[in-house]
């Protein structure tokens, strides 16, 4: 350490990830933390920025900074040795690029670190030069020294997330990852050089088990990023990108047969738009999305549209160790301006360590399984991240509730899980229906049967199974109803999809305290989809009441007003 503080230089620590490696480790009072840049007035600037208290930005560093704090002026181009002499960090960090473009000399920043025995992590997400890096393994083990490489949410993240999942698998054959962010979140500048180096033309992947050819920003994968018991991001189509996990994975999985990284931004229309630019780039027809770099990044800023999240996940398919099908899926929804945080959690988790005095082992390499899915977990605390795995057996499937909720199942109350436990069941009650008074409410409650206005109404629900159908047969009070349960696939995954004659109602299952929430996220009359402004809304939950299972359901709409309510409880006879 210099003096008595861990010094800290980041490369780029006022650009879009640099920053926030800044602000999250503001609050650290041994920390002397070096915000570099080749602008010194931008770094100045910067560091004012962050010593300003900011109301609501608490665990940010900004209203607690605690490290020293200093702007200083680094031009990778100058001279390295004599800048990182004069510095004395313990660690450099580079949070600049695009690493795609540092062309012959791409390696001159980890070179210099490790000629003067200085430790050095990056979250490069180049595949050539994180898979590269190893070539200054010899070096960096004699000088003792190690330098990390992708420490980021390709491949750091996405690893780890593997990592947590490989132990249920006696052989992994597919692997996929990808990336959802947020429309509303700013895309810097870099971020999108380094996704328009490689669109329209060749990324190296894996089909069939053999090497191929993939097509940047064209080949696509339709995921739902759905973690259990969180509202799913909507369901979108991931672009392939050049990640390093490309690279890495077939030299950690002797037996995998495919592989695929990708990126799905919202608004969809505007990601098709740039795929078929990508086209043109692979018919020649233009040379390459480079030049067009700012005029892409305006238009993601311009339209910034949908939901305030983002998103990633990881999917593993292989068999299990009774030689069964498994996929198992893990998925992580990061809520408003949290997002943009993420690549860097890694480090952040680095640099925690080191202040304990956790070292790495000495050498260069590239940073896929250096961390654990706990070391990320533990700093997601400090932001709206939610992150869980999703298990699913092709031929062992679990109860219809419990497949759609995964390991949010565990946070259940046991009355509600006793009611979803599955198999045919019969369970009986009370309940209060209330109907909406409108014309358009009555004609859809006829159509679908509800049942009429009632207090103190016996009611009985019974439980079918069909194949991988819940059929629901409600009775109130001599008038029955049915429905089925089904769980979406395709572009619905992970919602709970019940059908009341015509319509398909789509829903997220939302575990709240006590309570399962079921959240409207799409519907459909005679299979055509409906906008979701006028769908049929309302708070509908279940929940656990002096050990009984309750429920509240509302039924209503834009047009229609209140269609029907129903409140009461149920018990599992026998």
């Amino acid at each position: 350490m210099s003096g008595d503080r861990f010094s800290l230089l980041i490369i780029g620590g006022y650009g879009t990830f640099g920053g926030r490696l800044a602000r999250l480790l503001g609050d650290e009072p041994r920390l002397r933390l070096l915000v570099a840049g080749r602008s010194l007035e931008k770094a100045d600037d910067f560091v004012a920025d962050l010593r300003t208290p900011k109301d609501g930005a608490e665990g940010l560093g900004s209203n607690n900074l605690g490290a020293m704090v200093q702007a200083v002026a680094f031009d990778r181009d100058g001279d390295l040795i004599e800048q990182l002499t004069r510095l004395r960090p313990d660690l450099v960090v580079d949070a600049s690029g695009p690493f795609q473009t540092f062309g012959k000399d791409a390696y001159k920043v980890v070179e210099a670190c490790i000629g003067l025995g200085i430790d050095y992590a990056d979250i490069a997400d180049s595949t050539g030069f994180v898979a590269g890096i190893g070539g200054l393994d010899a070096s960096a083990k004699a000088k003792g020294t190690f330098a990390l490489s992708g420490l980021s949410s390709l491949p750091a993240l996405s690893f780890a997330a593997l990592d947590a999942m490989a132990p249920h698998f006696s052989r992994i054959d597919n692997v996929a990852a990808g990336i959802a962010p947020s429309p509303h979140v700013r895309i810097g500048l870099n971020v999108v050089r380094a996704i328009a180096t490689y669109a329209g033309k060749p990324v190296a992947v894996l089909r069939n088990g053999r090497p191929a050819s993939g097509r940047g920003l064209i080949d696509a994968m339709r995921v739902t990023v759905a973690p259990p018991g969180v509202t799913p991001l909507r369901s979108r189509k991931f672009l392939l990108v050049d990640a390093p996990d490309l690279a890495l994975l077939p030299q950690n999985l002797a037996d995998l047969k495919s592989s695929f990284t990708g990126v799905g931004t919202e608004p969809q229309p505007l990601q098709r738009l740039l795929s078929l630019a990508a086209r043109l780039v692979r018919f020649r027809l233009l040379p390459s999305l480079l030049p067009l770099s700012r005029l892409l990044q305006r238009a993601s800023h311009s339209f910034a549209i949908g939901e305030h999240r983002g998103g990633m996940f990881v999917r593993v398919g292989g068999l299990d160790h009774e030689g069964r099908r498994l996929t198992s899926g893990w998925h992580l929804i990061a809520e408003g301006d949290d997002g943009p945080f993420i690549p860097v959690i890694g480090v952040e988790a680095l640099v925690r360590r080191l202040l304990t005095g956790v070292q790495p082992e000495n050498g260069a390499r590239p940073a896929a399984g250096e961390l654990q899915l706990a070391d990320f977990e533990a700093a997601f605390r400090r932001f709206s991240i939610t992150s869980g795995i999703r298990m699913e057996c092709e031929e062992a499937r679990l109860p219809l509730y419990r497949q759609i909720l995964g390991t949010a199942w565990e946070r259940l109350p046991p009355a509600i899980a006793a009611m979803h436990a599955g198999g045919a069941r019969v369970a009986s009650g009370r309940a209060q229906v209330e109907r909406g008074g409108g014309l358009l409410a009555g004609i859809v409650a006829r159509v679908i049967g509800f049942p009429p206005a009632g207090e103190d109404v016996p009611v009985t629900v019974r439980f079918a199974i069909d194949g991988n159908k819940e059929i629901w047969t409600r009775d109130f009070g001599g008038k029955p109803f049915r429905s089925w349960q089904v769980e979406g696939q395709d572009r619905d995954r992970h919602l709970l999809t019940e059908v009341f004659g015509p319509f398909r109602v789509l829903m997220a299952l939302t575990p709240d305290g006590q309570r399962l929430r079921l959240v409207v996220r799409g519907w459909r009359f005679l299979g055509i989809p409906l906008p979701m402004f006028l769908a049929p809304g309302g708070d509908t939950y279940e929940e656990e009441r002096d050990g009984r299972f309750c429920f509240h359901v509302e039924i209503g709409g834009r047009l229609t007003g209140l269609v029907v309510r129903y409140t009461g409880w149920l018990v599992v006879e026998g």
